[in-house]
């Protein structure tokens, strides 16, 4: 079997390489843009693919809720649903279903609320938990869509995943929350490695052909236990490393968590960073030795209004709801190629918020994975040349490096 990795260049521990999949290679460092419900929101997908993009994300537990996975199967699996021709990675569905129940990731930073999340509570802002039990056969949750409870587990969600079809699956893990208790964190943990166990048993007699299956290393905010986790899920006999879960409530904290997960990794698998995606993040990210990333943040960004820009101070962020655009005349960023910085001003994308026309969702998505791909692009060419270093610097800094 052909090696799953092939890394082509090194500068310090930053690596860029070629992850090999059935659908094609994808270029490392990598930003995955979301395609949470079969779709990059507002994007065609050969639109996503002409930004230079070699993968998206689906969403297991979306799928699997609406609409279903026997319908996506017996239309040809996720690629000849969605019409998208390249790699896709699945992510499991645990973060989604525990989300329910311990709330997102942003309540969890805000602290909104004590905390009484988990079976039967309240997450921190009020919502009720939508979990019922979490068992060591799986979870039991109500639907978003119509309350009925619903099951899953590990053995379900390989199996969804193999339905979808996606060249990379995750396997199930708990996402705990990094203010539960020390106790919690490792039992959950345990749990999750588990689970692992039975998704790669299940994965080596049915999953689909040249599917790949990542485990995640989980471990909380506790460096013992992400030690443990990396060794427990680096002898798994999966072919790539995620690392999941709850990362800090910092950045320092959060770039802690990573080397944590990262210093005992062996270096040949591929290693996904879940959930994070802003710029700085990704920067020391990748220069810790991370391949690949996915998040929300471009695309959710550009639903409200929000582009991404060169400018550290606002945390490269540029809200064009602001009145302050009203009458401008610049482009979002005058050196992007993007057809909202090509053809249009800032003003008429103001205009088009204000007027809740979702051409402005469209047009500034576009841009933000404009500039997604310009970064991690960037990073690519830096590392291969052995420049990552003075790149990076360059970026946080807010030069618009291309």
């Amino acid at each position: 079997m052909p090696p799953v990795f092939d890394i082509t260049a090194r500068d310090g521990a930053a690596r860029a390489g070629l992850i090999h999949t059935a659908h094609g290679v994808v270029r490392t460092p990598a930003f995955v843009p979301l395609a949470t419900t079969a779709t990059v929101k507002s994007l065609h997908a050969a639109e996503v693919a002409e930004l230079g993009y070699d993968m998206v994300l689906g969403n297991t537990f979306h799928l699997f809720i609406q609409p279903g996975p026997d319908l996506i199967r017996e239309m040809g699996g996720l690629h000849e649903f969605m019409g998208w021709r390249g790699a896709i990675i699945t992510d499991s569905g645990g973060y989604q279903v525990f989300s329910m129940g311990h709330g997102s990731v942003a309540e969890e930073i805000k602290r909104r609320g004590r905390w009484r999340g988990g079976p039967g509570g309240v997450t921190p802002t009020g919502r009720t938990s939508m979990i019922v039990s979490i068992e060591e056969e799986g979870v039991r949750f109500r639907s978003y869509t119509d309350g009925a409870e619903r099951f899953m587990g590990p053995e379900i969600s390989m199996d969804v995943q193999a339905a979808l079809g996606s060249d990379i699956a995750l396997a199930f893990d708990e996402c705990t929350p990094f203010h539960v208790e020390r106790e919690y964190t490792e039992s959950s943990m345990e749990r999750t490695h588990r689970w692992l166990d039975r998704c790669v048993s299940w994965h080596r007699e049915h999953a689909p052909a040249g599917q790949l299956l990542y485990g995640i290393v989980q471990g909380g905010v506790y460096e013992n236990l992400r030690a443990r986790s990396t060794a427990y899920v680096a002898q798994s006999g999966v072919q790539g490393i995620a690392i999941g879960g709850s990362l800090g409530q910092s950045k320092e904290q959060m770039r802690e968590v990573v080397g944590w997960s990262l210093r005992e990794l062996p270096d040949d698998p591929p290693r996904h960073l879940l959930g994070i995606g802003d710029v700085d993040d990704l920067v020391h990210a990748v220069g810790s030795g991370i391949d690949t990333f996915d998040c929300a943040t471009p695309t959710r960004l550009a639903r409200h209004g929000s582009a991404l820009v060169h400018d550290p101070a606002k945390r490269w962020r540029l809200d064009l709801a602001k009145g302050v655009h009203r009458a401008s005349t610049e482009p979002i960023d005058p050196d992007c190629p993007c057809p909202a910085c090509r053809e249009h001003t800032r003003g008429y994308l103001h205009y088009l918020i204000k007027a809740g026309e979702l051409t402005a969702k469209r047009l500034i998505t576009l841009h933000n994975l404009t500039f997604m791909e310009q970064l991690m692009r960037g990073m690519r060419d830096a590392i291969v040349v052995g420049t990552f270093a003075e790149h990076g610097e360059r970026v946080l800094a807010g030069e618009p490096v291309r």
